[in-house]
């Protein structure tokens, strides 16, 4: 799944796509949504998902259970296909490169592209309105610290994500997260695009403040485990991994050592677990 202002024909995702596929042995797929890169920015997140999963739903070679590999943003769109597609082929494991899992405290940086000036018009209106939400795609997990009300109560994505919508949550959304073997979080140390970069790991911001950082375990997500995350690390099946460099920046060795042994149909997880840190 590629992130924000990227395609499945782009270098990056071409680059991941190809190497795993090689390193692990098995066959990998980029799943383009929509446009590729106009419609990373604008298309809202459940369409996203929503076309993901129909697409995922047609293709042969996943009906007996498949894994996920996410960059960036494609993260939010993996958690939506494994918590929200119906009668969709079972995920085995998860694996998260650098993801706003927990969201993301200001709006990311557009660049580059033709619409960006409508992009950054789009603020002034306010990121939890109802235009920005459906024509923003990052609106759908920028999560203001000083706002939790407003994201609460304006924020289309993901609250619904991570089941935490009062008198509104499903238990299907985490039974379905918890059947996960692993899930594998990925954080870069210099991180500049994920803020705050833990959110990789779904550490945040605590309520209130931009400047104190909760560990994933302190965060209210993880204590009200509303989405399954407590769940998944105490049977073990969570893999908090640290690498150095910067966002989405990672060589051949990091990956035959941080990803490719969930790729691998039976493969002995101990020797991907030495790796892992909290």
């Amino acid at each position: 799944m590629a992130g924000l202002g990227e395609s499945c024909n782009d270098a990056g995702s071409t680059f991941y796509t190809s190497q795993l596929s090689l390193l692990s042995k098995s066959n990998g797929y980029c799943l383009e949504i929509g446009d590729g890169v106009y419609s990373s920015y604008y298309m809202p997140l459940e369409n996203q998902v929503q076309i993901a999963c129909e697409k995922v739903k047609g293709m042969k070679e996943l009906q007996q259970g498949y894994n996920i590999v996410g960059l960036s943003q494609g993260n939010m769109v993996a958690r939506g296909l494994i918590e929200f597609c119906d009668e969709a082929p079972r995920v085995n494991n998860f694996i998260s490169i650098g993801g706003p899992n927990a969201g993301i405290a200001s709006a990311p940086a557009c660049t580059g592209n033709p619409w960006c000036d409508g992009a950054g018009g789009i603020f002034g209106i306010g990121i939890y309105s109802d235009y920005v939400q459906t024509h923003y795609a990052p609106s759908g997990y920028i999560k203001l610290p000083n706002d939790i009300a407003g994201y609460l109560r304006g924020c289309r994505y993901l609250p619904k994500l991570n089941n935490e919508i009062p008198n509104a949550t499903n238990p299907i959304y985490k039974e379905r997260f918890t059947s996960l073997q692993n899930l594998v979080l990925i954080m870069f140390e210099n991180d500049g695009v994920i803020t705050p970069k833990e959110s990789s790991w779904f550490g945040f911001y605590q309520d209130g403040t931009n400047s104190q950082i909760l560990p994933p375990q302190k965060t209210n997500l993880y204590l009200e485990d509303t989405f399954g995350l407590q769940t998944l690390d105490k049977a073990g099946k969570v893999k908090f991994i640290k690498l150095p460099g910067y966002h989405l920046v990672m060589d051949i060795q990091e990956m035959q050592q941080n990803v490719v042994p969930y790729l691998i149909d039976g493969a002995l997880k101990n020797k991907a677990d030495a790796q892992v840190g909290h």
